[in-house]
């Protein structure tokens, strides 16, 4: 579905516009992503109540330890998260289904 790999940060944004093996246009109307926002921020909600759980777990009540850990993890995880919202949209809303061979 992506033309880069995960690890290549600064690609990690380019799609390719349809499948190779059955020609399905990802984009089936333009903007069609942008439901993917709203799993996006779904997830980086949850991300944020973990790790405040976390952090009151182990005692650091601090808001600077807070605040810097939420903004490291969010920062590592944008790639991740953007791909597998994207995904998850395109699955629930696109008609696409998982076909093993």
């Amino acid at each position: 579905m992506f033309q880069y790999p995960l690890i290549q940060f600064h690609k990690f944004l380019k799609m390719n516009d349809s499948c190779s093996e059955c020609g399905l246009r990802y984009e089936i109307e333009p903007g069609f992503f942008i439901g993917a926002m709203y799993f996006s921020y779904a997830v980086t909600v949850g991300l944020l109540i973990v790790v405040g759980l976390v952090l009151y777990w182990l005692d650091m009540y601090e808001l600077f330890i807070y605040m810097t850990s939420v903004v490291l993890i969010n920062i590592a995880l944008t790639p991740f998260i953007f791909r597998y919202s994207r995904i998850s949209f395109l699955y629930l809303f696109g008609g696409v289904t998982y076909r093993s061979r």
